[in-house]
C-alpha cells in the first residue's frame, strides 16, 4: 500500500529488492534485464494508443469544485500521486496487443474481447473516487480521477447473465482475484472497464491496459487492475483473494471525512485559521460536513461543488479564531441518505473503518 511520498520511497526499495532477488535467482543481467525490457516495450505500446472520444462525456467540472487551497487535496488526484495497493512485488506488464478479456460462467453467451474490440465499443467517461478498505480514519488511500472506458454492464448484458448469478469473480494478469456483486454493476451506476485515467492511457502501475472501476465499493471488491477474466458466479460457490483472509465478501464504501488542514501535530499562529479537508460517500453523495473544536458546538462547513455522487467533496471553515494553546479538531460527514458518521472507532477489517477524524494542533 503506497500513497503520497511513499509512492516514490517504495520504488527505490523495490528496485533494490528486485536487484537482490535477481542476483540470487538468475543474475542481475538476466531477470532484471528482462523485467526492464518488458516494461519498456509496454510503455511504448501505451504511448502509441490514441484514445477514442467518449460518446457520453463527463460534464465539465463545476467552477466551484475545487477551493484551490494550498495543502488541501485537489479535487482531481494527479496520476503520479494516486494511491496504489499491490499484492505482488513485480507489477504486471501487459501488452494491449496480447490482452484479452474472457467473460464466462453463468452466462448465456461467453464473450472474449481483445483490446481492439473494447476500443470499438461505446465509450463513456466518468468522475469516480476510489478508496481502499484498508484506509484508516483520516488515511491517504483514496483518490479521485476522471476515467474513460466502456460500460461493464453493457458487456455483461451481451453475455446474458443467468438468473441466480450474484458475483463477478474477476482475475488480474498476476492471478489476483476480486468478487464484485452483480446487482451493483447492473444498477445503472458508471461501472467501467476503464482504459484511461485523467486524459491519458492507464499508467502501467494502475492497471494498463484495462482495469475495473465500480463506484461505491472498496477497491478490493471492485477495482481489479490488469483484468483478464470475469467469471459470472455466486458468492456461495466462489471466493476472491481477500475473503478467506478475513475480509468481508462485499464491501460498500462507508461515509467518511478527513481533515487535511491543519496537519495533525502542527503549530499554527493565533488568529483566523483555515480548517479544510475532503469527505466521501460514493454513490450516495455528501450532503453536509460539520467541524468541532475542543468539544464545542458543531459548525457547518462550506462545501465545494460535486459533479456527481460518486466523487469526494472538499469542505472548508475559513474563519476559525485560533487562540493560544492546544486544541483538538474533529470532523464528521452526513450523506444523502441522512446517515451521519458515528464517533465510535472501528478497525479497517473486515469491511472498512469508522469514526471521526480528530487531530491535535498547537496554537502559538
Amino acid at each position: 500500500m503506497r500513497a503520497g511520498d511513499d509512492l516514490y520511497a517504495f520504488d527505490r526499495r523495490a528496485l533494490l529488492t528486485g536487484a537482490l532477488g535477481a542476483a540470487a535467482v538468475a543474475g542481475v543481467g538476466g531477470l532484471a534485464g528482462r523485467l526492464l525490457s518488458g516494461r519498456a516495450e509496454v510503455g511504448v505500446a501505451r504511448a502509441g494508443i490514441a484514445l477514442p472520444e467518449p460518446a457520453t462525456p463527463a460534464a465539465p467540472l463545476p467552477a466551484g469544485v475545487d477551493f484551490k487551497i494550498k495543502g488541501l487535496s485537489p479535487f482531481v488526484t494527479p496520476n503520479a500521486d494516486f494511491y496504489r495497493v499491490d499484492t505482488a512485488l513485480v507489477v504486471p506488464q501487459v501488452d494491449p496487443a496480447d490482452w484479452t478479456l474472457k467473460i464466462h460462467g453463468l452466462v448465456d453467451r461467453p464473450v472474449e474481447l481483445t483490446f481492439a474490440d473494447l476500443m470499438k465499443r461505446t465509450v463513456t467517461e466518468a468522475d469516480v473516487t476510489l478508496c481502499c478498505v484498508s484506509n484508516e480514519v483520516g488515511g491517504p488511500y483514496i483518490g479521485n480521477a476522471r476515467w474513460l472506458g466502456v460500460s461493464l454492464a453493457d458487456v455483461l448484458r451481451d453475455a446474458g447473465v443467468q438468473k441466480g448469478a450474484d458475483m463477478l469473480l474477476s482475475t488480474s494478469a498476476d492471478g489476483w482475484t476480486c468478487g464484485t456483486p452483480v446487482d451493483v454493476v447492473l444498477d445503472g451506476r458508471n461501472a467501467l472497464l476503464a482504459f484511461a485515467m485523467n486524459g491519458e492511457a492507464l499508467p502501467i502501475d494502475h492497471g494498463f491496459p484495462v482495469r475495473q472501476v465500480v463506484p461505491g465499493l472498496y477497491g478490493y471488491v471492485s477495482a481489479t487492475k490488469w483484468v483478464t477474466d470475469i467469471k459470472v458466479t455466486r458468492f456461495d460457490q466462489d471466493e476472491a483473494y481477500w475473503t478467506p483472509r478475513g475480509w468481508s465478501a462485499k464491501g460498500p464504501i462507508k461515509t467518511q471525512s478527513r481533515i487535511d488542514l491543519p496537519h495533525d501535530g502542527a503549530t499554527v499562529r493565533p488568529g483566523r485559521t483555515v480548517i479544510a479537508g475532503v469527505a466521501w460517500a460514493q454513490h450516495k453523495g455528501v450532503d453536509a460536513v460539520e467541524v468541532r473544536v475542543d468539544r464545542g458546538p458543531w459548525r457547518q462547513a462550506r462545501l465545494a461543488e460535486a459533479p456527481t455522487a460518486d466523487t469526494w467533496r472538499q469542505w472548508v471553515i475559513d474563519d476559525w479564531d485560533a487562540t493560544p494553546g492546544t486544541h483538538t479538531i474533529a470532523v464528521r460527514a452526513t450523506d444523502a441518505t441522512g446517515y451521519t458518521q458515528v464517533a465510535d472507532r472501528a478497525p479497517v477489517a473486515p469491511d472498512g473503518a469508522t469514526g471521526w477524524h480528530t487531530i491535535r494542533v498547537e496554537v502559538a
